[in-house]
């Protein structure tokens, strides 16, 4: 490859393209929000926002210095990372922390890209993302979710005309913004009907460790830091809902 055509690449990832009109934007928003809220739809569509939670936890689990084993990704949409290390600690923490905050925060700093113009810039980032995790992931299911997901943002990005990149990347952000903040809520409603189907603990017995709950984000980290799994919600609540309306202002330019 010579220096002519690496410098035509790094022109067009790196250079800043027009804001897109404000009738896609608000269009783009409306198209997320009807995949987020349907039950069909969102059935299908959360195995995107499973792509960034599996994703966050083994990316701040390598960040933090711990080693990751590996991803899987299931049909049913639900996850799984591995990594090893201190079963302790901030890092400890910080990994299982990530997963419910991910979506939103990479939404928050997808919203943050497009209102500086960097479309491509975007796309590309999200398709490197996509080939680091790929090369963590250990099952077949999560494999093809994986490369699907990469070959569209590479496909769009490489293909298609500023214009259907533009609404493919606000359709991508919204989806992040707007359904990172669904889980939570859902996993918030899982504990409930748990809590009132578990029968009393018994004499002795450690709180919080009924069936269905040892392996839910809230409840693992409660038990390591003491911490009511409530409150870990209440900051997942806040974190993906703050993030819904910084985005939603930058994206809308407000």
């Amino acid at each position: 490859m010579d220096t002519d055509h690496i410098t035509d690449v790094w022109d067009r990832v790196f250079a800043t393209q027009p804001d897109p009109s404000v009738w896609l934007v608000v269009a783009t928003a409306v198209v997320a929000l009807a995949v987020v809220l349907p039950y069909g739809a969102w059935r299908i569509a959360r195995n995107a926002i499973t792509i960034a939670h599996e994703g966050g936890h083994g990316l701040v689990a390598l960040l933090t210095g711990r080693k990751l084993d590996g991803i899987r990704l299931h049909s049913d949409t639900s996850g799984l990372t591995v990594s090893r290390g201190k079963p302790h600690g901030l890092g400890m923490i910080l990994t299982a922390a990530a997963g419910y905050l991910a979506p939103s925060l990479l939404g928050l700093a997808g919203a943050a890209l497009l209102a500086a113009g960097h479309i491509t810039a975007l796309l590309w980032g999200a398709t490197a993302l996509l080939l680091a995790m790929l090369v963590m992931t250990r099952n077949a299911y999560g494999v093809l979710t994986v490369v699907l997901a990469g070959a569209a943002f590479f496909l769009v990005s490489w293909l298609t005309n500023p214009d259907v990149q533009a609404a493919f990347a606000y359709a991508v952000v919204w989806f992040l913004l707007l359904g990172g903040v669904r889980p939570p809520f859902e996993i918030q409603g899982k504990r409930k009907r748990m809590l009132r189907a578990a029968p009393a603990a018994p004499s002795g017995a450690v709180a919080g460790r009924r069936a269905g709950q040892v392996d839910s984000d809230p409840d693992q980290l409660a038990r390591l830091t003491n911490v009511p799994a409530a409150v870990w919600l209440g900051l997942f609540h806040v974190v993906t809902l703050c993030s819904l309306i910084g985005g939603g202002r930058w994206l809308l330019e407000l």
